[in-house]
């Protein structure tokens, strides 16, 4: 139960995809401006992101592993995750037109978005069981939505305040990124000791 904990609060907060790993940065300063889309994109990636580990891990473990081919390990990921990236569309345009509208192109980018492909190779990689590999995708998740959530706060306060003329657009957004990656810099090694 402590490697569960371990593994989903490093994923949240020292192995955070989007501001330590700095995968997923296209939906993060695109869709960051408004709360509620960055809120609607964080949680469509969660769920794409437990259902493409839900479908990838067993595939890589019983299918492509056992008969040596590894090697299309990209090619197999990158479909499930585009399939499921479709699922997600239909539905959301089916029951919730507005926050597919509101999402646009954004929503299927989720498709090349390299967190949630990031995700599903990363949890071969580090040799994670099924389940392991299920805690660190709802982890990288959440750290997915916090980051967005967070980025969005910022995104907020900047627009009401008195920014330079040369900083203003995309590079005050890209220095405000980089302080809010730096503030999860704090975290690294506190985990660990925390369970040591």
């Amino acid at each position: 139960m402590t490697k569960f904990i371990i593994i989903m609060l490093s994923a949240v907060f020292i192995n955070n995809y989007v501001l330590s790993r700095f995968l997923g940065i296209c939906p993060f300063l695109g869709v960051s401006k408004k709360l509620n889309q960055a809120t609607g994109m964080s949680v469509a990636v969660i769920f794409v992101m437990l259902m493409a580990t839900a479908v990838t891990w067993p595939l890589q473990t019983y299918l492509l592993t056992p008969n040596n081919l590894g090697y299309l390990q990209t090619i197999v990921f990158i479909l499930v995750i585009a399939t499921l990236v479709q699922l997600v569309e239909i539905i959301l345009k089916r029951y919730i037109p507005s926050l597919h509208k509101s999402l646009g192109v954004y929503l299927p980018l989720i498709t090349t978005n390299c967190a949630v492909l990031g995700v599903t190779i990363l949890n071969i990689d580090e040799g994670y069981t099924f389940a392991e590999s299920m805690i660190n995708s709802l982890g990288s998740g959440l750290g997915f939505f916090l980051a967005m959530v967070m980025f969005s706060g910022v995104r907020s306060k900047l627009e009401g305040a008195d920014i330079p003329k040369a900083f203003q657009g995309l590079p005050i957004t890209l220095v405000a990124a980089s302080i809010t990656s730096l503030s999860f810099l704090g975290f690294s090694g506190v985990i660990e000791n925390l369970f040591a």
